[in-house]
């Protein structure tokens, strides 16, 4: 008779499954609570004692780890020495290993004790999971109820064959290795060592994309379980599934609407290859977003639009004007979402109201190689005149809205920005001048940068970036400072009639 060993926290479906086991000829071992379902609801079932003859001790932490679990998983039929073993020691065969682990990821979730978390640590499981997969041979081993369908099919038919216990084995084995990166990842935050020696993390696949971010390529979403406050949470209310490219460019969306997470009044952001190509604040949705049109009506097309409040009826009227990808809000009133959805294509996407990221870094992973590092949330850490002509509180005002724009951009990066608008923007760029040049020249009506304030993600080598940009009526610039020229920038400033704040903070983007 070939024997099952059960032993579950998540008991869906165990009992159907045990029952057709019985069906097809297995005797099944059981422990604790998972026996007590099965026995109570009809199963032929026998207690792990009954094997082991030794009682659970320890509040049940000792239990299946003992020879006579083990040896009956582990040991290879075809390998006479191993079966004349557990023979001589009346071990019987275990051939099917069912098994789901402790919920030591609901326990943190759930905020538990540290005490209580630490005893959701299974222990007994996930070396009953390995044993059973490293013997994978001979032995079924079982990690999701998902499967139960798909073994109790092929127990009907001509049976597990070979490749399907592999594939068993793969999923188990990913499974242990997914719950130890968890309690990995835990006492790492415990201990607050944010950088460790060893570096877990596990990710869950979520989708498979239309492509990648390219037709030929292709494309995946992968969650990481444990992640706070992830920024990618979203409701989709319209349109087609999102793409490779409609993803990577809403992260940037949501990062430019967390900067302004505690501004008091309606930000509009548009992205467009995960650059921003407009930015407005306002007190309506309306107001931030028609700055946020104007600011480049040509970049604006095809790409997505964020809103930091609900969108209204004159907001969505205005919205669905142009080809865009992606709206997403916080909410939508019920007739400005019917007005979207006129627009069977355009993804609508709600939003929880973003929170400041808990994300403890950044990372890109490069063949082979991760580089990792702290979210960049510093704005800056002075402001300092350097110049003779001191900043209104206007453009100090701008100065700070223009940083946090520059600080999301790909360096080079320079944003010219007036009452909380942009009004050119210029990234990317391998020199800073040709940024600040490129952002110039894209712009038809000159005549709105007069006032205006520039602001730079990282120091001016030179001072041609302050004289190009006083010849278009900017009066004021911020920048990190630092360059071995600083002065050479402060004195055409000064000759100029400009003021000039240094924040101390570079912020280049990569």
């Amino acid at each position: 008779m070939k024997r099952a060993l059960i032993s579950v926290t998540d008991k869906t479906g165990v009992v159907e499954f045990a029952k057709k086991l019985n069906e097809h000829g297995y005797e099944i071992i059981s422990t604790g609570n998972t026996f007590k379902k099965l026995q109570e609801n009809g199963v032929n079932v026998i207690q792990v004692e009954d094997v082991t003859n030794f009682p659970e001790i320890l509040d049940g932490r000792v239990k299946t780890l003992n020879p006579y679990i083990h040896g009956g998983i582990l040991y290879r039929r075809d390998e006479q020495s191993h079966v004349d073993t557990v023979k001589e020691h009346n071990i019987g065969s275990i051939d099917m290993v069912v098994v789901s682990l402790y919920d030591f990821e609901g326990a943190v979730r759930s905020g538990k004790s540290h005490e209580d978390i630490v005893e959701n640590i299974d222990i007994g499981g996930p070396s009953m999971i390995r044993s059973a997969s490293k013997n994978y041979k001979d032995v079924t081993v079982v990690v999701d109820i998902a499967d139960y369908p798909m073994i109790i099919e092929k127990l009907e038919g001509e049976g597990l064959s070979l490749e399907d216990r592999k594939k068993l084995a793969y999923k188990a084995f990913s499974t242990t290795a997914r719950y130890d990166a968890l309690i990995s990842s835990y006492f790492a935050g415990v201990l607050d060592d944010k950088y460790p020696d060893i570096l877990n993390l596990t990710f869950e696949k979520n989708t498979e994309l239309r492509y990648g971010e390219n037709g030929h390529q292709r494309g995946f979403l992968y969650s990481q379980p444990n992640a706070k406050n992830p920024i990618l949470n979203y409701e989709q209310l319209n349109g087609k599934e999102l793409s490779f490219n409609n993803i990577n460019d809403l992260s940037g969306c949501l990062e430019f609407m967390r900067e302004f997470k505690d501004y008091d009044g309606v930000c509009s952001v548009a992205i467009k290859h995960a650059n921003a190509c407009g930015v407005g604040l306002g007190k309506t949705p309306l107001e931030a977003y028609t700055k946020c049109f104007e600011s480049d009506k040509l970049s604006i097309f095809g790409g997505i639009v964020g809103i930091t409040s609900t969108v209204d009826v004159a907001t969505a009227k205005m919205l669905s004007e142009i080809f865009l990808e992606i709206v997403v809000a916080y909410d939508f009133e019920p007739e400005a979402l019917e007005i979207l959805k006129g627009k069977k294509n355009l993804r609508v996407l709600k939003i929880a109201k973003i929170e400041k990221s808990k994300q403890p870094y950044d990372l890109k992973y490069l063949d082979g190689k991760l580089l990792l590092q702290d979210k960049d949330l510093i704005e800056s850490e002075k402001q300092e005149v350097v110049t003779k002509v001191a900043p209104t509180k206007e453009q100090l005002e701008d100065m700070d809205f223009g940083m946090k724009i520059v600080k999301n951009l790909k360096s080079n990066a320079i944003a010219i920005v007036k009452d909380g608008q942009t009004l050119a923007i210029g990234c990317g760029q391998t020199s800073r001048i040709w940024a600040l040049s490129n952002a110039i020249e894209n712009n038809k009506d000159l005549k709105r940068f007069e006032g205006a304030v520039l602001a730079s993600d990282a120091f001016f080598p030179f001072d041609d970036c302050v004289r190009l940009a006083e010849k278009y009526g900017v009066k004021a610039v911020v920048q990190p400072g630092g360059s071995i020229k600083d002065e050479d920038s402060i004195k055409a400033c000064d000759e100029l009639g400009m003021t000039m704040v240094f924040t101390g903070v570079r912020h280049f983007k990569h």
